[in-house]
């Protein structure tokens, strides 16, 4: 498919549905929320979402788009629970094309610096220690010169519990194999390589999958699999905290779950590329550092 002009009614339909699918964890999330009746948090309030826009800083002056970030905090299950949608555009500065195309052989952003970008990123740390941490990120980019895909999710219990991980994991193949039989495989190698700390030489989590610059030339078909990955979530994830959120967790569980939670800022702050270029690129930092977790611990 061509990236010209003629490009726009699939941005438009990108754009909408992370827009739909943000809408819609929202209400799980605030559903998950008011239905938690058991566990030493249920006692407080149900806490809903509450959103602030945001902007994407242009040296220019320029209309360079942004978003929205919705935060929950302090909740019955969620300490803090952020979901971000943004569509930005416009040139790319110089540190932000040498990030970008560093990792990619795709021609644009060095020879044309106009870009597009869309996407939805989630982060969920719970209250409770049992109950796991989550990401999910979907996003459309596209360039005069090449368009793709890319995002993933994956799972961050500081307790692990093998049937959640099988669990979880399960979702992810079953809705790749749908697509493509080559997908799960990959993609679980990809993100086991990508959410690796090497400075602790460890995982931040027990993976899920990983994937970028997800061309295979018909757009149709790579815009239905990144659908399916948040659809996947939304069956996976809130199974998961359902199960978890009334059991009981002590202090010693709660010290391992601060201490678990370095690990996750170290993996944002070191080595995530999305957090990078979204500084990079100029977004609002306070978006771009949402994943990070409220409260924290090192040794």
């Amino acid at each position: 498919m061509n990236t010209s002009e003629h490009f726009s009614l699939e941005k438009r339909r990108a754009e909408a549905w992370f827009v739909e699918l943000r809408d819609r964890i929202r209400e799980e999330f605030e559903r998950l929320e008011l239905s938690c009746s058991e566990g030493p948090m249920s006692e407080r309030e149900a806490a809903k979402f509450s959103v602030i826009e945001t902007k994407r800083r242009s040296v220019a002056g320029e209309d360079a788009g942004g978003g929205a970030m919705s935060i929950l905090r302090d909740g019955r299950i969620f300490e803090k629970a952020g979901v971000n949608v943004s569509t930005v555009y416009g040139s790319l500065g110089e540190k932000a094309r040498r990030h970008l195309t560093s990792r990619r052989s795709a021609p644009g952003p060095n020879e044309n610096p106009i870009f597009w970008a869309s996407g939805i990123s989630l982060v969920a740390h719970a209250q409770n220690p049992r109950v796991p941490a989550v990401h999910l990120n979907t996003r459309m980019f596209w360039t005069p010169g090449a368009w793709w895909f890319g995002g993933g999710a994956d799972l961050n219990p500081c307790i692990e519990f093998e049937e959640d991980t099988r669990f979880f994991h399960a979702k992810l193949k079953s809705i790749c194999a749908r697509h493509d039989s080559t997908y799960y495989p990959k993609f679980r190698k990809w993100a086991d390589a990508y959410f690796f700390i090497s400075h602790r030489n460890r995982s931040r989590g027990v993976g899920g999958i990983f994937f970028d610059d997800l061309n295979t030339g018909d757009w149709e078909a790579d815009f239905a699999f990144v659908k399916d990955v948040g659809l996947a979530f939304l069956e996976a994830y809130p199974a998961l905290v359902e199960r978890r959120r009334g059991t009981p967790w002590n202090r010693k569980d709660r010290e391992i779950q601060l201490l678990h939670r370095g690990l996750y800022a170290e993996f944002n702050l070191i080595y995530d590329r999305g957090t990078r270029f979204g500084l990079e690129s100029g977004h609002d930092p306070d978006a771009v550092l949402m994943s990070l977790p409220p409260l924290a611990k090192w040794r």
